[in-house]
């Protein structure tokens, strides 16, 4: 709720020019997608590890973050500071990766932590409405103990 305030409350205070009321360049729900890909892990040498590892987004544009596995581990993908940044539309799960890929289910809400199982994809359709930077990372546990972080799974995420 606090996100949709914050969306709400940038729209209103940028088309509030000189006293009178401006309609914003376009309705915001209604653009087209950028999407930005990224990989949770690689199976063999550094699976632990975000490919890329370096996310940037733009407030007031509409993003659709495709988060695929293709490892052979389950992992995270967590930001607390950058789901703190944006307004999510949904997130959609993804029954495949690419152009044939049917959506299989979908979240709406407020999103912390989307968990993506060996092979499988989710898109966060999210719009940035605060800058600032933030960090991912996967903080699953392995069998030696140590979680997916510790072991290099994590990444930086900035919003201008």
């Amino acid at each position: 709720m606090r996100n949709m305030a914050l969306f709400a409350a940038t729209v209103v205070g940028c088309a509030i020019l000189s006293g009178s009321v401006v309609l914003a360049a376009g309705d915001l729900s209604k653009q087209d997608a950028i999407t930005v890909r990224v990989d949770l892990g690689k199976d063999g040498v550094d699976k632990h590890r975000f490919y890329p590892d370096k996310l940037t987004f733009e407030t007031g544009k509409l993003y659709k973050l495709v988060l695929h596995n293709p490892s052979d581990s389950k992992h995270y993908f967590t930001s607390l500071s950058m789901a703190a940044k944006v307004w999510t539309r949904k997130v959609q799960v993804m029954d495949d990766l690419g152009a044939g890929a049917k959506q299989i289910g979908e979240i709406k809400g407020a999103i912390r932590e989307i968990e993506i199982y060996p092979g499988g994809t989710a898109e966060w359709w999210f719009v940035p409405v605060a800058t600032g930077t933030a960090e991912m990372s996967c903080s699953i546990k392995d069998k030696d103990g140590k979680t997916h972080y510790e072991t290099g799974m994590k990444g930086t995420i900035t919003i201008m």
